[in-house]
């Protein structure tokens, strides 16, 4: 899975989601398991204890987002065999995601998820907007070096590796290079321009790095201009598709405001572990949060 992409894992996710009896939604852990890269059911079950632990520490009530469930399995000549299995709520998954192997590309792309999906419960849609440019920001710093490193074994070497990144700029943007682009812009020299870009405009520059790595890779291109080549062609057919849906076109995106500033801003929003009613309830939905009410906890 580490070719996923973020709208990718959430879809998924989500095609997922059942309703019990209370009409509240869960996910069957057996079959979250492999959308989360695990392919032992131990391993698995191991992530769902420590989430469980996770959940008490955090004030909420497991038994609320831990339900376990038998799933039936159909073996050879039509035997059926009950494994264990959990219904999951949303938190249930999300902790779940944050108590996973990180190391797994599955669970780096589940936190991301969950990360943007608690934080959008918990602050304004303006700060919500600015998690989500904070983490793409994050996540395409990464993907640059991982191109970097994929244009070193492609051939590209010294001072030839900035002709190579601006390819995908000169492909992507018309023809123009990241001087360029600041230039038009009116961006600052000192300013990186990823720093500077919306979520959108970070999108396009985020496949762009993913399509060449890919490409490179599967074409095993190991000649330098090929490799710039390359580059160029990948950051064309992003453009070209941009032009289809009808999409601003990312020379004409005004320059955001500066990923410090977002950080800096985010860093005083302080993230709330109490849950809505709604959410408290988990698998018993409201009924839930009413008997926690009644009970007086």
């Amino acid at each position: 899975m580490s070719k996923t992409h973020l709208p990718a894992a959430r879809e998924s996710f989500e095609s997922l989601k059942q309703s019990n009896e209370h009409g509240a939604e869960y996910w069957s852990a057996r079959k979250l398991q492999p959308l989360l890269g695990y392919s032992q059911w131990r391993r698995f079950q191991q992530a769902i204890e420590r989430a469980k632990a996770s959940c008490a520490t955090s004030g909420n009530n497991p038994e609320h987002h831990f339900a376990g469930a038998g799933k039936p399995i159909t073996g050879g000549k039509g035997a059926v065999q009950v494994v264990d299995d959990y219904h999951l709520s949303r938190f249930a998954c999300y902790l779940i995601a944050q108590n996973g192997d990180p190391r797994k590309p599955e669970i780096a792309y589940a936190q991301k998820y969950f990360a943007v999906q608690a934080r959008r419960q918990e602050l304004s849609d303006q700060a919500a907007a600015d998690v989500e440019r904070l983490e793409l920001r994050k996540h395409t710093a990464e993907e640059f070096k991982a191109l970097s490193s994929a244009a070193q074994d492609a051939g590209v070497q010294g001072k030839m590796f900035g002709v190579f990144h601006d390819a995908g700029y000169k492909g992507l943007y018309g023809g123009l290079g990241r001087d360029a682009i600041k230039q038009r812009k009116a961006i600052a020299d000192k300013d990186n321009l990823l720093d500077r870009m919306n979520a959108t405009e970070l999108a396009a520059n985020q496949f762009r790095m993913t399509q060449t790595r890919d490409k490179l890779a599967r074409e095993r291109v190991r000649s330098q201009p090929q490799a710039i080549q390359t580059h160029e062609q990948v950051g064309k057919e992003v453009r070209d598709a941009i032009k289809r849906i009808g999409g601003t076109l990312p020379e004409n995106i005004p320059p955001a405001e500066h990923i410090k500033e977002v950080a800096k801003r985010l860093k005083g929003a302080t993230p709330k572990l109490e849950l809505d009613k709604r959410d408290a309830g988990g698998l018993l939905g409201q009924d839930g949060s009413a008997k926690d009410a009644d009970d007086g906890r």
